[in-house]
């Protein structure tokens, strides 16, 4: 998919951005479709703020491009400011005003039905209107953000770590209200560690770390990919072969006489050789879940460099998948 490609509510092109002393994106690709829910993940570090301040205009990266409804964030960070809506992981607001103060402030930058949008979504979160934000809890504050951040209908909705601090039923209703949101059309680029929640609603996946994306794809593909092999040795010493391509081995673990690996893309001739094999007692095999495949890419997998995608672009694409992947019950 080209970086200018109408079908793309997010293009990133070779990106990078190093600091003094660390490099927090190493050369990215990315393309978010519009009118999906697509989840970020990431261990605290992994760059994915970095991104996020790259793609809204508050950072400059330091070499590579990207957009965002067609839109430059170097050239046009305001219009793309107008048009999308973001909650930070730490919203700051004017901690003086009142909560509907400011409601009232932010209209003054958008069109006509900003106000009447946000009173709504305050009342559905139960926030009282004459109270200063000073004297919010944080759950309250998230509340605030995310009214501030929905009133315009944005086209686009960046959320970073948005239901921390939420209480179950508000997340519950939230969730479902980013699902509503992808049906008329609109896109959202969650960022988040509740991996719960990005299996209820997102339909693809990236996974970054150290600067890197590790994994890209949608999430009906990868609960068909990836695997948990379990094997049982006689000989604690035995080894096992590599699997051939394109099987790719994300993790593995001994414990004892046993291994234990998240693969992607094994199929049954491998699994039978590993089961044939003298010494090898017992082979099961089960779906991996997201959270195992998250623990795989970040904690000392062999997967390095490169998102794993067979025509080496990081394109997520999710066609058909949208029945299958948002529920959010």
């Amino acid at each position: 998919m080209s970086q200018n490609s109408p079908t793309s509510a997010i293009s990133v092109k070779d990106l990078a951005v190093h600091f003094r002393g660390c490099d927090a994106l190493r050369g990215v690709d990315l393309e978010v479709p519009r009118g999906t829910v697509f989840a970020l993940l990431g261990e605290n570090g992994a760059g994915k703020t970095t991104l996020i301040r790259c793609l809204t205009g508050f950072l400059q990266p330091s070499a590579g491009s990207c957009r965002v409804l067609g839109l430059d964030p170097l050239t046009d960070a305001i219009e793309i400011r107008r048009r999308i809506g973001y909650v930070s992981d730490s919203p700051a607001m004017y901690e003086w005003m009142r909560v509907g103060e400011i409601g009232w402030f932010a209209a003054s930058f958008y069109p006509a039905g900003f106000l009447d949008r946000y009173r709504d979504l305050i009342g559905r979160y139960q926030v009282p209107e004459d109270r200063k934000l000073k004297h919010l809890s944080k759950g309250q504050r998230a509340k605030v953000a995310l009214a501030l951040a929905l009133a315009h209908d944005p086209e686009l909705l960046i959320l970073d770590e948005p239901t921390s601090g939420l209480d179950p039923l508000v997340r519950r209703e939230f969730l479902e209200s980013m699902i509503d949101r992808v049906a008329t059309g609109r896109t959202v680029l969650l960022s988040s560690h509740q991996i719960a929640e990005v299996e209820r609603v997102a339909d693809s996946v990236a996974i970054l770390h150290q600067g890197r994306f590790q994994i890209i794809d949608s999430l009906t593909d990868l609960r068909d990919s990836v695997q948990e092999v379990t094997v049982s040795l006689v000989d604690s010493l035995a080894q096992l072969p590599v699997p051939a391509p394109p099987t790719k081995v994300l993790s593995e673990q001994t414990e004892g006489r046993q291994r234990r690996l998240i693969v992607r893309g094994i199929d049954d001739q491998a699994i039978e050789a590993w089961r044939a094999r003298p010494g090898v007692a017992e082979v099961r095999v089960r779906p991996a879940s997201l959270e195992e495949l998250f623990a795989a890419c970040v904690r000392g997998g062999p997967v390095t460099g490169e998102a794993i995608e067979d025509d080496g672009v990081a394109t997520a694409d999710v066609a058909g998948s949208t029945g299958e992947t948002r529920s959010a019950g």
